[in-house]
Formats: C-alpha cells, sequence, structure tokens
C-alpha cells in the first residue's frame, strides 16, 4: 500500500474555486466513508481549512487511486471534474509525507509560519480516527507530522517570519498601522464562534478595542465566548452575546467586523453594508458610476486648460494620407500621426504617412501592382529611412493625457472575512467608505511578503523528518515477516521440546526446563543478527523486497504475516492524536 494526497489550496487555484469546493463536516465525513469505501483505497483523512481542502489515502493503485480520490473531490465539493481537475495537485509517497509536514510547519500556508494548522491536522486526524478510516500508516503520518510542525516552532524563530491569519488580516485592514493604535478604542462585531472567530476575538481584546460583540447562530457558543473574553487575564473589554438576527443593528454601531462562519451562503449582502454606511453617513455608499468618472476626467482636463487629443476624424488629421476608415480601431488617446495607427500597414503607405507626419510632402509613389516580394519591400523601406533621415525624427507615438483620480473617501466600516466560501459579499469591495479584506486581498498581499531565514532552518527539519518517516515505514513493513518469523522458530523449539520428553519421560522439570532455555536461547542467537541487519536494510531507500526475501528462504505462510499486520493496523486505529 502506498501514500497518496490529492488536492487544492490558495497556492494552486483562485479563491472562487476554492470558495465553490469548500466542506462542510458532513460533507467530510460522508466523503470519507466514500473513500475507504472505493477500491483503491483503505485508509482516509481530510484535511480542510480556509484555504485548503486535501484527500489523503493508503492506495494499492497509483493511477486508479488519483482518479477515484479526484472524482470523489468533485463529487463532494459539487465543482465539476473537468472544472477542477486544472486546479489539483496529486502528491505520492515520500513527496505526500513532505507536503503534509510542510503544511504543518506553515510553510504552504497563506501566511508563512502561522500555527493554526496543527490544531486543524489535530482535528482532521481525530475526525477520521472517530470514523476508523485512519489505520497505521495515516496514524503514523499525521501524529508524526503534529510533533514535526511542534518541533519546527519550538527550535526555529519561524514564528517570526509569519503570524496568524487573524493578525495579518487586521495589519492589511489597518493599511500598515499599528494594530494596537489603530484598534484601541473601537467598537467589534465577531460574526461566529469557532476556533478562527475565537482567535480573532481574543486578538482584538489583547489589541485595546472598547467593546465586542459576539454573534454565532447558537447562542450558547457567543454567550460562552463573551464570558471568556469578560473574564481574560490582561484585558479590560466589555464583551456581549446576540443572536444572528440582531447582526444588520450591530453593524450599524461597529467601527469593524469579523466573520468567520461555516454559512454557505452570504452572511453580509452588498445592500445592508451600503446600507449601514449610508446610516452613518448620509451619502450613497456605491461607487461612482462611468458615467460620472467621465464627466469628472473631462472637467479635470478642463480646469488644467489642456486640449483633448484628437480622434481618428478630427481636423488635426486633415491630408492624412490613410484611408481613416481603416483605422477606426486605433486606440482612444492616440492621433492617426502615431505609430499606433500605422502599425502592419504596407511599406508604400508607411512611407507615404512617415512624410505626412513630420510635416514634409508625401512623395507621389504610385503604387505599383503585381509588384512584391522581399526586393520590393526593400525599396519601400529604404524611402521611408531616407524620409526620417532627411525630417530627422521618426513619428513619436502621442500619450493620453494624465487624469485626475477622484480620491476614495476614508472608510467608516473595516471588514474582515475569514470564511470560506466567503461570508461578505465580494461587490462590498466597490462600496466607498468600506475596507474589505477577505482571503483573496489576504493571498494577494501575501504574495510578497518577506521570508525569515528560519524558514530555511524548517526546511532542513522537513527534509530530515520524511527521511526518517520513509525509513521508519520502510522497518515496519518488514516486521510482521519478523515476528511470523520468530513465531515459527518458537513452534520449533516447542515441537523439538515436545519430542524430547516423549523419548526422555523420566526427565524431571529442572533439567525440562534448562534444556528448553538452552534451545531457545540457540534459536535467538542465530536469528539476532539476520533480523537486525534487515531491518537496517529495509529502512533504506529500495529496501522493500527483503521482506519478501526472508519469506521465500524461511518458507514462511503468508497469511501468518498478513495477520500480523491485520492486528497491528486494528490497534494503530484506536490510537487517539498526539
Amino acid at each position: 500500500m502506498s501514500l497518496l494526497v490529492v488536492g487544492l489550496s490558495h497556492r494552486s487555484a483562485p479563491v472562487s474555486v476554492l470558495e465553490r469546493a469548500s466542506l462542510n463536516a458532513d460533507a467530510q465525513l460522508k466523503l470519507l466513508q466514500d473513500t475507504v469505501a472505493a477500491e483503491p483505497a483503505a485508509e482516509a483523512a481530510v484535511l480542510a481549512t480556509c484555504n485548503r481542502i486535501e484527500l489523503y489515502a493508503d492506495v494499492d493503485k497509483f493511477h486508479a487511486g488519483v482518479a477515484e480520490l479526484s472524482t470523489l473531490l468533485a463529487q463532494h465539493s459539487g465543482v465539476g471534474l473537468e472544472e477542477l481537475t486544472p486546479y489539483l495537485y496529486v502528491h505520492y509517497e515520500d513527496r505526500a509525507v513532505h507536503h503534509l509536514f510542510s503544511v504543518a510547519c506553515g510553510l504552504d500556508s497563506m501566511v508563512v509560519g502561522e500555527g493554526q494548522i496543527l490544531g486543524q491536522i489535530k482535528d482532521s486526524l481525530a475526525r477520521a480516527q472517530d470514523l476508523h478510516s485512519a489505520g497505521r500508516l495515516l496514524n503514523d503520518l499525521f501524529q508524526q507530522a503534529l510533533r514535526v510542525g511542534k518541533r519546527a516552532h519550538s527550535e526555529t524563530g519561524i514564528d517570526r517570519a509569519g503570524q496568524s491569519l487573524v493578525t495579518f488580516g487586521l495589519e492589511q485592514l489597518s493599511a500598515g498601522a499599528d494594530v494596537e493604535q489603530w484598534a484601541r478604542g473601537k467598537k467589534a462585531l465577531v460574526i461566529g464562534a469557532g476556533s478562527m472567530s475565537s482567535l480573532a476575538a481574543a486578538t482584538l481584546a489583547r489589541a485595546g478595542v472598547a467593546e465586542i460583540v459576539v454573534a454565532n447562530r447558537t447562542f450558547e457558543r457567543a454567550e460562552h465566548l463573551a464570558q471568556i473574553l469578560s473574564e481574560g487575564d490582561g484585558t479590560d473589554v466589555l464583551a456581549r452575546a446576540v443572536p444572528m438576527d440582531a447582526v444588520p443593528g450591530e453593524l450599524t454601531r461597529a467601527d469593524l467586523a469579523v466573520s468567520c462562519t461555516g454559512a454557505t451562503g452570504l452572511v453580509l449582502t452588498a445592500d445592508s453594508v451600503a446600507a449601514t454606511v449610508r446610516g452613518r453617513t448620509g451619502a450613497p455608499a456605491a461607487e461612482d458610476t462611468a458615467v460620472q468618472d467621465t464627466a469628472v476626467r473631462e472637467s479635470a482636463v478642463r480646469e488644467a486648460g489642456e486640449t483633448p487629443l484628437p480622434g481618428a476624424g478630427s481636423a488635426a488629421d486633415e491630408n492624412c494620407p490613410l484611408d481613416l476608415s481603416s483605422v477606426s480601431s486605433v486606440p482612444s488617446g492616440f492621433s492617426v500621426m502615431g505609430e499606433a495607427a500605422v502599425a502592419g500597414l504596407d511599406a508604400a503607405t508607411l512611407e507615404q504617412h512617415g512624410a505626412w507626419a513630420a510635416g514634409g510632402t508625401a512623395p507621389d509613389r504610385p503604387r505599383e501592382t503585381g509588384r512584391s516580394g522581399p526586393e520590393a519591400e526593400a525599396e519601400l523601406i529604404g524611402a521611408l529611412a531616407a524620409t526620417a533621415t532627411r525630417v530627422g525624427r521618426i513619428p513619436e507615438r502621442r500619450r493620453p493625457e494624465p487624469v485626475a483620480e477622484v480620491p476614495r473617501p476614508e472608510p467608516v466600516l473595516f471588514l474582515l472575512d475569514l470564511a470560506m466560501p466567503r461570508d461578505v459579499d465580494a461587490a462590498v469591495h466597490r462600496l466607498a467608505g468600506v475596507r474589505l479584506v477577505d482571503i483573496e486581498s489576504l493571498a494577494d498581499a501575501s504574495a510578497d511578503a518577506p521570508m525569515a531565514a528560519d524558514v530555511d532552518m524548517v526546511r532542513r527539519i522537513v527534509a530530515d523528518e520524511v527521511a526518517a518517516f520513509g525509513a521508519a515505514q520502510r522497518a515496519a513493513h518488514i516486521t510482521p515477516t519478523v515476528v511470523a518469523l520468530r513465531s515459527m522458530a518458537a513452534d520449533v523449539v516447542a515441537g523439538e521440546i515436545a519430542r524430547l520428553e516423549g523419548r526422555l519421560p523420566g526427565l524431571d522439570d529442572k533439567h525440562r526446563a534448562e534444556i528448553t532455555q538452552t534451545v531457545k536461547r540457540v534459536v535467538d542467537k542465530l536469528l539476532h543478527a539476520p533480523t537486525v541487519r534487515v531491518k537496517q536494510l529495509a529502512a533504506e531507500p529500495g529496501g522493500a523486497g527483503y521482506a519478501d526475501a526472508l519469506r521465500t528462504l524461511f518458507d514462511l505462510d503468508q497469511e501468518t504475516v498478513a495477520s500480523v499486520s491485520r492486528a497491528e493496523n486494528s490497534t494503530e486505529k484506536n490510537r487517539g492524536p498526539a
């Protein structure tokens, strides 16, 4: 059996696709059940976060496994397989181990170094164990990933390389200002009471907001979070809980709102946010229309005393030798005197236009019909070059006139959307008086974020741990065979002792025990060196064949070996998360 992971994340897919492919808790459980019921998979685990969906499985066939896992992801996400496939990535064996270890260390996160992923991996393992879909391989893999992630955070400064998604989001919301100074005294609305919303609420409380209102579909959970915030050490924040239907009213009082729910639809629509802003400012929140923008630009040009650029049919282009109707597609803001207007014309027309644009007289060169080829083109181009040399310049492209930008009003409402799928309508980005930061804008902002030197140390840790995990797995692969060999040797010893007792019926207990112990020591010494050495060899790359060799040399019963493996897997499925 072999480890396979098929998934998509913020690195491989746009947020719009991730949003549609997101899986709620029920969908994740159903996906696990269907995966282990599929023919190629023996074990399965789902890692689903706000910016990744990954399906891990222990499969016996690579290509069949990829096809089955991809199909299952498409079915349960609701995104068609044909549309989803271009965004999927596949990792196999050691590459799959390397991927999960990198994820656990925060190297593959949207904000490099964030530690929230460890809790999400732990939840993923617990879910698979509760459903009994995690066997020996996935138990070992996920528990080791948790240990590697903890090691990376304790032995390196990876925490300095990044922050939690919440902290990074608040920094983007404050537009680079100090978050504590920016947040101090503000009234905050937190929509949702899950792990991400709770982290956001705690971060805001430490930052010094004056009030936090928690809204959740389950009011008891909102009350519990509000109580924790009110009683927290080191904070002096007023916290209270409200039901979800109170969100519109609370939004009119809030300076900032953080939303992270599991809702499948929008929690805050563009209309509701616009109404909130309109109630505060008395002015519409919508951006100026295209018509208004055009009027503003024309007004700015008039105020600057500039003359608009002539169009293709203006008087400035009279007597032009070009057929103006043929260049009607010239971009607005360029004259037919510019190079953009004459691109792709034949050399003769280009020569005439060049002379006219330079203020000279276009040469009266009749077009020769039937004459073409390199020689004719060379002659025409040479004439154009001569004209340019005589005039001393060539036609220059006219640049568009500068346009005065209309300043965007300062925001009166700040929104941080950490949900996937999104809680806040993306159209809110276009509203004046509102600043929205969501997963998509966080992905854009983090693309150029600097990486700390500690990231290199974490990468070395991951590489070492992947090698160690692979060696341990290969060694473990031969363990059932070694156990079966020793079990066979014990049966041989027991049979020989029984035969000895038949031949020496008067043997007393003391001598029988001594003989039995001696025979066992002989067998153990004979088997010790070969079994230790075969485990060492099996741990090396390409060592999987030693188990087969051992079974062949000692004529071991395949069913005995398989029964040992089944017993180990049964034990592993009941292990709890690290």
